[in-house]
């Protein structure tokens, strides 16, 4: 384990411990972060969601973007809010001059794709430059958070940037300018906890910062070289008497921090020495980890204090997974991985199913070009992670084929839907809410519906 520090302003903290409150949403069936409600990727309402849809049918409606991004959308009762970028790295032969550059939060009515407002953010400068590893998913990686009065947009080098619903830009507060040993560039989404918005400014400070929500003020900041090569984003856990405690993966090891004040609680072995790409998920104080290329999936039990190893790790499997996240839901954990689904059970981690997906006939090969479609990318592997509802998984992959299975531990595979006509790269999750699928990709943002 490495050594940690931690620095924060006491003041704050005891002024955020007396005041804060629970951050509301406009609904409850938001989907206010990366994956949804605490980045479980399950919407828990019973509204029926679309199972088959074409570019004509079952689509409410569609919109050009002012830039591609692979950031996921985020529903806030009748807003839908997307980030993009524009103005340079959209070549990857030419990309360009970065002084051009421009980082976008959208804000669409999601009645009717109506834009209601966009605001551009300048850079800051010299960013990453677009290539490589970079240009897979570009300056637009990290999705927004918002709490139904502010959105909260986390733009890596260029920092973090505070909206009210209206579009009013309200701060804008540096998190850090590093790049990375790799120069990958980052794509961890924030959480908001209270009155905190937390940010994974993992190769931009090698640090865990919180910021107040109102000012954008550090609260509290924890650093490490450990976060280095780590793209999966926090969770906050709940633990049996209703204490937090905020848990993200790393390379190689779990870490658990207190969500007040940012000091380390507890920490385990994890999958993967070498980099960490899809988030920890948990049910029931229990965190489960994927395993990736060189690391076993793991079950820890939550709580504790210094090094749990030992103690609180409950299993270990060998199954492994890609760069998506994992999804547990009714005692199963799904993901996928190379269009090959996998179930395994939260006992003991064994396989309940494998199986490979079947792909829809009309599935075109990937285009080459930068921004264009691909289905490929890093090993080969779609970015997007597990969404679910209505008894239902959806799976997207960077082709623009989103796959729809049956919850359960046996293997349904129910559609495979195609959005056809877009050439774009689909590396976003969706969006659930009220029963409505909120798709992007590098070119449009859509809104899938079988309401009338």
């Amino acid at each position: 384990m490495q050594q940690l520090t931690v620095s924060r302003s006491f003041c704050l903290v005891i002024f955020l411990a007396i005041f804060a409150v629970l951050s509301p949403c406009a609904f409850a069936s938001d989907w206010p972060r990366f994956r949804g409600p605490n980045g479980s990727g399950v919407n828990p309402d019973s509204e029926p969601t679309p199972t088959t849809w074409t570019d004509s049918e079952n689509v409410k409606w569609d919109i050009d973007l002012p830039g591609p991004g692979s950031s996921c959308p985020i529903v806030v009762g009748d807003k839908v809010f997307v980030t993009c970028w524009s103005g340079y790295g959209l070549d990857r032969n030419e990309p360009g001059d970065q002084a051009a550059l421009k980082r976008h939060l959208v804000c669409v009515n999601r009645q009717n794709g109506e834009v209601l407002w966009d605001q551009a953010v300048d850079p800051y400068l010299p960013e990453d430059e677009y290539g490589g590893m970079f240009a897979e998913h570009g300056y637009a990686s990290h999705t927004p958070v918002s709490d139904g009065e502010y959105v909260f947009a986390f733009f890596g080098k260029t920092g973090v940037v505070a909206f009210d619903m209206d579009g009013k830009k309200l701060w804008q507060t540096s998190v850090g300018t590093e790049s990375g040993i790799q120069n990958w560039g980052t794509a961890s989404s924030p959480l908001l906890y209270k009155e905190l918005v937390i940010v994974p400014a993992t190769a931009e400070n090698h640090a865990l910062v919180a910021l107040d929500k109102h000012t954008g003020s550090e609260v509290w900041k924890q650093e490490a070289e450990g976060f280095e090569g780590t793209w999966g984003s926090p969770i906050l856990v709940n633990l049996p008497g209703g204490d937090q405690e905020i848990v993200l993966g790393v390379p190689g090891e779990i870490w658990a921090f207190h969500p007040d004040n940012g000091k380390l609680k507890w920490y385990s072995k994890g999958p993967g020495a070498n980099s960490n790409t899809s988030s920890v998920v948990a049910a029931d104080a229990v965190v489960y980890a994927l395993g990736g290329r060189d690391g076993d999936t793991v079950a820890v039990k939550a709580g504790g204090k210094g090094d749990v190893s030992e103690s609180n790790i409950l299993w270990s499997s060998g199954e492994r997974g890609g760069i998506g996240s994992p999804l547990v839901h009714d005692g199963l954990i799904y993901w996928v991985s190379r269009d090959i689904a996998t179930c395994i059970n939260v006992e003991k981690g064994e396989q309940v199913y494998q199986k490979r997906l079947e792909a829809p006939t009309a599935t075109e090969q990937p285009a080459e070009d930068s921004g264009g479609r691909r289905g490929g990318g890093f090993m080969n592997q779609s970015y997007s992670s597990l969404v679910a509802a209505d008894g239902k998984l959806y799976f997207m992959t960077r082709a623009g084929v989103c796959y729809v299975l049956a919850l359960g531990p046996e293997f349904k595979q129910i559609a495979a839907n195609r959005f056809g006509n877009d050439e774009g790269d689909f590396s976003a999750s969706p969006a659930i809410s009220d029963g409505e699928l909120f798709f992007r990709s590098s070119k449009k943002l859509y809104c899938v519906s079988a309401k009338d």
